[in-house]
């Protein structure tokens, strides 16, 4: 092996350590402020500064999540949230990307759809809910579909928007190549709206997730939010903050699951990196 090889290699290899070094003290940094917050909130919880009938202790929250999990209460509530805000997910993501291609690739499309769309987009999904229970009833289907309604128009507007920044040159060169209409969506336009797609599905995600809350408070007899009402019917603060402890960690793994996909589709970007 020459000398020029084996310096490559070290090279390589410092950078490597420098860049986990990097990422480690990153993650100690995002968890600072957090871990400040939960000493200082306990210290006031246990000098009496601040209620404990309204804001339960750190301590006496994580011992309540113990219990929840050990009497199996909190896996019952958890796997019904987590399917309701899958499958509205599911059927609004799908629906805002299948949409979103069809407009961002056909004028006519946009004209008859766009401005409909872009109208209900901005109603507020507190104002159709009642509609939804009037019509579905206090079932799943008018959850799952609130969910769903949630999540379609970021993943839909994002689609839309990314498939018409799409360089007009690759479109032209799809053409000279005699791509099919199929080919086009598959090998040129989904790849570069990418960015975008990703965006929309984080957007869609977060939108799930405060969907599946406004259902679950509104009309539940089980999942995470239902837990959080019948929590605060009795005064039970500490139940009540597990059950917003639990929402947060779901949106943030998910959040983070959707980040690590851009970070492996997406090297291919030359952005800017403070």
């Amino acid at each position: 092996m020459s000398t020029q090889t084996i310096a490559q290699n070290k090279a390589i290899s410092i950078k490597k350590k420098k860049s986990q070094v990097t990422k480690s003290y990153s993650m100690w940094r995002g968890l600072s402020l957090p871990v400040f917050v939960l000493i200082i909130w306990q210290l006031l919880s246990s000098l009496d500064i601040l209620s404990a009938q309204l804001f339960s202790s750190p301590l006496l929250i994580v011992t309540r999540f113990i219990e929840l999990v050990q009497s199996g209460e909190m896996a019952k509530h958890l796997q019904i949230s987590l399917i309701r805000a899958f499958l509205g997910f599911a059927i609004g993501g799908f629906l805002g990307l299948l949409i979103g291609v069809i407009v961002g690739m056909n004028k006519r499309a946009e004209e008859y759809l766009n401005p409909s769309i872009q109208m209900l987009r901005t109603v507020p999904l507190l104002v159709i809910t009642p509609l939804f229970i009037m019509w579905l009833g206090f079932g799943e289907l008018s959850k799952v579909l609130l969910i769903a309604l949630g999540a379609f128009f970021p993943l839909y507007l994002q689609t839309f928007l990314g498939i018409r920044n799409v360089d007009k040159k690759l479109y032209d060169v799809a053409q000279i190549l005699e791509y099919s209409r199929i080919e086009q969506i598959t090998k040129l336009m989904i790849p570069a709206s990418l960015p975008n797609i990703l965006l929309g599905i984080r957007l869609a995600l977060s939108a799930a997730w405060m969907c599946l809350v406004v259902a679950e408070l509104l009309g539940a007899d089980r999942g995470v939010g239902f837990m959080i009402q019948d929590a605060r019917s009795f005064m039970q603060t500490d139940t009540v903050f597990v059950g917003i402890i639990i929402f947060a960690l779901a949106g943030k793994i998910s959040d983070s699951i959707v980040r690590f996909l851009e970070n492996r589709l997406l090297k291919w970007q030359d952005s800017f990196k403070a």
